[in-house]
């Protein structure tokens, strides 16, 4: 369990959703929470709500100055989780361009943009904690999935080489890969999701996840041995079963 008193913490996509509910546990925690989004007065309203510290600073992931801004103003942090995400539900055979191109922007992009200014201060400094959101889409090619799931892929990728650079120093580095989360991205859905979460309880998932030591968690853990199972499967059988 880690000792979060005065820990100082930017959560990036923190006006709703699971991002929303992650900012109370970790206030509850004791953790001087920075919540950073585009919509200022979702922040303002949830900064206003939380019981410790708490300040809000505007960010667009998707703009190089936008985020040097806010870096400024956020200052120096012990630790930083990446939540910010974009959703489309579509398919090669509905290509949608500026959806992919946006979900290509938001979830991996952006996350290179903030890193870009994030980790070298904290190798500098041999301190922080970083905390990617990927998703278990991030496994392996799904139908009807073009721009999300190679978006998370990259994400995952991101974060496993950035675990193997800094495994051995006091930046540690996690990744997540929840399944279906009731927000409003996956309200856009419309066919069934199983084990659909609600945000509280992946929120508790996270905190539990960043107490640990541990690099990657995979949640709710039954949905999840589908998706990694999927990646030792033949193209042949996988394809069929994912139809």
């Amino acid at each position: 369990m880690k000792d979060w008193q005065g820990k100082k913490y930017w959560l990036i996509g923190a006006s709703d959703g699971l991002g929303a509910a992650l900012a109370r546990q970790l206030s509850r925690s004791g953790v001087e929470v920075i919540l950073s989004a585009r919509s200022e007065d979702k922040l303002a309203q949830l900064a206003a709500d939380l019981p410790g510290r708490a300040r809000h600073v505007v960010m667009d992931v998707t703009d190089a100055a936008s985020v040097a801004k806010a870096v400024g103003e956020v200052g120096e942090i012990d630790g930083m989780v990446y939540l910010a995400g974009a959703y489309w539900p579509f398919g090669a055979k509905e290509w949608e361009a500026e959806h992919g191109v946006t979900m290509a922007e938001v979830n991996f992009t952006g996350l290179m943009r903030v890193l870009g200014h994030v980790v070298p201060d904290m190798v500098a400094r041999d301190h922080g904690h970083i905390v990617i959101t990927s998703s278990l889409t991030a496994y392996r090619g799904l139908p009807g999935s073009i721009g999300y799931t190679a978006s998370k892929a990259a994400t995952l990728s991101l974060a496993e080489s950035m675990h193997a650079d800094l495994r051995k120093t006091n930046v540690q580095v996690q990744v997540i890969n929840p399944g279906f989360i009731k927000t409003q991205l996956t309200d856009k859905n419309d066919f069934k999701m199983p084990f659909i979460m609600a945000p509280e309880k992946a929120a508790r998932d996270v905190y539990e996840h960043m107490n640990g030591d541990s690099f990657k968690r995979d949640f709710p853990y039954g949905f999840s041995l589908l998706f990694r199972a999927g990646r030792f499967l033949p193209d042949w059988l996988y394809y069929r079963l994912f139809r």
